[in-house]
């Protein structure tokens, strides 16, 4: 399997997942500044996704499938034994619900305007004010909690990719000690901190 990604995007979850159930799959880095959008290897990136959006993961049947949440739960599924996602039931639902959660309310609500070099300066502050409030809401749900719901999910994968951003944005964490604690936790994971380390490495490379 293919997987296209820009280092530190929200590509990074699907690494982190990836490095957790001993997916080997083929890293396709794509270019995000390149006009038009290309992957290393010369190929017009709009002709895989024409969105221009990472993550894009190529099955080994050559189906292309795009958007976060969806490329997640589909990793999770092709290996099963690792638990990144209940097979079925009330579980699996409250997983999907925390990608759900993660996707619209933090990624897409908040941090695509924050790290915005084009948002205006009320937008910055509207979107700062949302998410203090959804950072308050989980640092009271991990209270107590090594995961967001049960064992370690896709759902935490993703998340640590925005908390990653988060930091980025030198946000004060010392509201949320739960959430900085769940954070830190993450970051010692072996197979976030493999994660973590490779892509920032080319991220650094990049700069």
């Amino acid at each position: 399997m293919d997987l296209y990604f820009f280092p530190m995007a929200c590509s990074l979850a699907t690494r982190i997942a990836a490095c957790e159930a001993g997916a080997d799959l083929n890293f396709l880095r794509v270019d995000p500044l390149s006009r038009p959008k290309r992957v290393e290897d010369g190929t017009a990136f709009l002709a895989i996704n024409p969105m221009g959006q990472v993550p894009v993961l190529r099955t080994d049947d050559g189906e292309l499938i795009v958007e976060n949440a969806v490329v997640l739960q589909y990793l999770a599924d092709r290996f099963p034994a690792a638990g990144l996602i209940p097979a079925d039931g009330p579980e699996r639902r409250k997983v999907q619900s925390w990608l759900g959660f993660i996707g619209s309310e933090l990624h897409v609500g908040v941090f695509v305007t924050l790290l915005s070099k084009t948002a205006p300066d009320g937008a910055k502050a509207f979107a700062r004010e949302r998410l203090t409030e959804r950072l308050a809401f989980l640092d009271a749900h991990l209270k107590g909690r090594e995961f967001l719901q049960g064992r370690f999910s896709v759902a935490d994968a993703y998340l640590f990719v925005m908390l990653v951003w988060a930091r980025y944005l030198a946000l004060d964490f010392g509201p949320y000690p739960a959430l900085a604690a769940y954070r830190d936790r993450l970051q010692t994971r072996p197979s976030v901190a493999r994660a973590f380390d490779e892509e920032f490495t080319l991220f650094k490379a990049a700069a």
